[in-house]
C-alpha cells in the first residue's frame, strides 16, 4: 500500500469494504490480520482505525449484504424512500402529491429485500428469525426515511440496526409553512446527534399562527399514519418471509438426516460386503493352496505308477 498525499492509505477503503462482505464469523479475525498487515507495513493510523471497526451484528450484517448483492432493489428503496419525502415536503408546501405511489414502491422494495434477506441468513447458517427479521426490516425503513440526507449511516458498513426517526424527528423533514401555507423556510436535515437545544422565551402565538401549527400536525400525523401503517404490512411480508425461509430450513433438514441415513445404511452396505469379499478372498487362496496341493499328489502318484511300471517291465 502507498500513502497519500492527504495522508490516507491507499486501497485500505478498499480493504473495509472486503471486510464487510466476509461471513460475519470471519470478520474479526480478517479484520486483526488485515490491522496487524498496516501496522507492519509502518501505517499506524490507519492499523488504528480497522482495529476500531465493529463487528456488525446479524441483521446489520444482512442489510450490508443486501445493498452489496443486491443494489437494484435497494436503490429503488431508497429512491422511493426520497420521493415518498418530497412529497411530504411539496403538500405541505400548499401542493398537490401523490404519496400513494411512492408507498408502494417502497412495500415492493422492502418485500423482496426481506426474501432475498432471510435467504441470505439461512445460507449463511444463521436462522431467519421473526426477531432477525424484524430487525432487518426496521433498519431497511429507517435507511429508507433517511435517504438522500446526509450524515446518514452508511450502507455496506453499517455494524448495528438503524432506529428509524421519532415523530419530532419526522416533522423535521418538511419546511416550516406560514398560516397560508407558504413555506418560511428550508426543509431541516434529521440530527442524529441531537444537543438539548437551550430555551427560548416563548412570544404569545397569534390565531393564525395556532391555525398554521394546528394545519402542520394535521399533516405529520397523517404522514406519520401512513407510514406506520406502511411499517406495519412490511413487517407482515417480514414475518412470511422469515415463515417461509423456516419452512425451507425444516425441509432441507429433513432431507439432510434422510441423505446421511441413507449414507449411514450404505456404509454399513459397504461394510458388509467388504467383509465378505475379505471372506471369498481367505476362501478362494484355501481352496487354491487345496488344489496345488492335489495337484502335487496326483504329479507324485504318476511318478511312482511310471516307476512301477519300469520295474515290472524289468522282470519280464
Amino acid at each position: 500500500m502507498e500513502k497519500l498525499k492527504s495522508g490516507k492509505v491507499q486501497g485500505v477503503d478498499d480493504d473495509i469494504d472486503a471486510l464487510f462482505q466476509l461471513p460475519l464469523t470471519e470478520f474479526t479475525a480478517a479484520r486483526n490480520a488485515l490491522a496487524a498487515r498496516l501496522k507492519k507495513a509502518g501505517h499506524p493510523e490507519a492499523a488504528e482505525r480497522v482495529k476500531g471497526l465493529t463487528k456488525p451484528s446479524v441483521p446489520a450484517w444482512a442489510v450490508n449484504q443486501l445493498y452489496l448483492k443486491h443494489r437494484i432493489a435497494f436503490n429503488r428503496l431508497l429512491d422511493a424512500g426520497e420521493k415518498f419525502r418530497k412529497a411530504q415536503t411539496a403538500q405541505l408546501g400548499g401542493k398537490s402529491a401523490d404519496f400513494r405511489a411512492p408507498l408502494e414502491s417502497r412495500r415492493a422494495a422492502l418485500s423482496e429485500l426481506t426474501t432475498h434477506a432471510a435467504k441470505l441468513l439461512t445460507e449463511a447458517g444463521s436462522a431467519a428469525a421473526p426477531d432477525t427479521m424484524r430487525r432487518v426490516t426496521t433498519t431497511l425503513e429507517a435507511l429508507s426515511t433517511y435517504a438522500g440526507l446526509p450524515g446518514t449511516p452508511e450502507p455496506g458498513r453499517l455494524t448495528d440496526d438503524v432506529q428509524p426517526p421519532g415523530f419530532e424527528a419526522l416533522a423535521a423533514l418538511v419546511p416550516r409553512v406560514d398560516h397560508a401555507g407558504r413555506p418560511t423556510g428550508p426543509t431541516r436535515v434529521i440530527p442524529f446527534e441531537q444537543k438539548t437545544p437551550r430555551k427560548a422565551a416563548r412570544k404569545p402565538a397569534s390565531p393564525q399562527d395556532e391555525k398554521a401549527r394546528e394545519e402542520e400536525r394535521k399533516e405529520q400525523r397523517a404522514a406519520a399514519k401512513a407510514a406506520v401503517q406502511d411499517a406495519e404490512r412490511t413487517l407482515r411480508d417480514a414475518r412470511k418471509a422469515a415463515q417461509r425461509a423456516e419452512e425451507e430450513l425444516k425441509k432441507a433438514a429433513a432431507k439432510s438426516k434422510e441423505a446421511d441415513a441413507g449414507k449411514q445404511r450404505a456404509e454399513q452396505q459397504l461394510e458388509r460386503a467388504t467383509a465378505d469379499a475379505d471372506d471369498a478372498r481367505r476362501n478362494a487362496r484355501a481352496v487354491a493352496a487345496k488344489a496345488e496341493e492335489a495337484a502335487q499328489e496326483v504329479e507324485d502318484a504318476e511318478r511312482a505308477l511310471e516307476k512301477a511300471q519300469q520295474v515290472v517291465k524289468g522282470l519280464d
